[in-house]
């Protein structure tokens, strides 16, 4: 649904992303994951439309962005960071003004209003006028207008920054529920958004994308990363260079609990493939250590994104 190749964009003496490529199936959600400042705007921008690329080309459904931008444009719904809302209007007017705009004959707008006014939730706010509503439900009307026209892609910027807890939980349902007929891009850098929203993820640091793939798949890559954390009572001094000696083990961090008499914690990161549970828990009785916890520690996404856009250690070779 879409591919894009080698996009490079320029501004002056700046390179804002660079050769960019991945590809997103039909009816998937793709997280287009990276810190402020990565290019995921820039990207965002080319792929609406709203700006050309120096390099490269995108396509989308079966459309060259750059060749063809209104094919692209009626197929795509494009939500900016900041959402194109005249606030002076009624949800249900301002719906209206959209469907002229992009060009839906009057017999259908009504239809394609409504449709637009239930999937977002918006039915109890037709007649309200914008001003008066919620960042969050804001953010609803800003996705309602990039659907009413019903598009086989939808590409969202930061659709959640500045929601409460509960405003996000609304919108990353209504995302979901977007899958499946459409092809959503999600672009973001709050983690919890893709790996509770996405079906794959592109990783972006410093204008290049750094890995691409399922959310599984790149955690996988940190298998090695997974170890214990276990809180123990009493002196572990002889236990830092026994831990350290065994097999398997990749490193030992001991620090003191400060609010815990004689409590410390303990970060065992182990090597890919070793599973040294029951030695480390002999170790710690062995050395007459009182053991309180001692728990499973596996990757998570935040630790992908810190690795890759910090010493871009690993490397992008799984693809989706």
């Amino acid at each position: 649904m879409i591919e894009v190749e080698n996009l490079s964009k320029i501004y002056g003496a700046t390179q804002a992303i660079k050769d960019i490529s991945f590809s997103v199936e039909k009816g998937t959600i793709l997280g287009f994951l990276g810190p402020n400042g990565a290019g995921k705007t820039t990207t965002m921008r080319i792929l609406s439309g709203y700006i050309p690329a120096t390099t490269g080309k995108a396509t989308i459904a079966g459309f060259e962005v750059h060749e063809n931008p209104m094919a692209v444009r009626e197929r795509i719904g494009y939500l900016p960071e900041t959402p194109p809302l005249y606030t002076d209007m009624t949800v249900t007017e301002y719906l209206g003004f959209v469907t002229k705009i992009k060009g839906i004959s009057s017999g259908d707008r009504g239809e394609k209003i409504q449709k637009a006014l239930k999937c977002c939730q918006l039915e109890d706010r037709a007649n309200t006028i914008i001003h008066k509503l919620s960042k969050g439900y804001r953010q609803r009307v800003g996705i309602a207008q990039a659907i009413v026209h019903e598009p086989p892609v939808i590409i969202l910027d930061e659709p959640t920054v500045g929601l409460d807890p509960r405003q996000i939980i609304e919108v990353r349902n209504l995302i979901k529920s977007l899958a499946g007929e459409r092809t959503v891009i999600l672009s973001t850098h709050i983690l919890p958004e893709v790996s509770m929203t996405c079906d794959f993820v592109t990783i972006i640091n410093k204008g290049a994308v750094v890995a691409t793939g399922k959310p599984d798949e790149l955690l996988q890559q940190m298998q090695g990363n997974s170890g214990y954390e276990i809180e123990v009572e009493g002196d572990t001094s002889n236990l830092l260079p026994k831990l350290e000696k065994m097999l398997g083990i990749k490193s030992v961090n001991i620090k003191e609990i400060m609010d815990k008499n004689n409590r410390f914690l303990i970060n065992v990161t182990l090597d890919k493939n070793y599973e040294l549970g029951k030695d480390i828990a002999s170790t710690i009785v062995q050395e007459k250590l009182g053991l309180y916890e001692m728990k499973r520690s596996h990757p998570s996404l935040e630790d992908v994104f810190l690795q890759l856009t910090t010493n871009e250690s690993l490397t992008s070779d799984t693809s989706n």
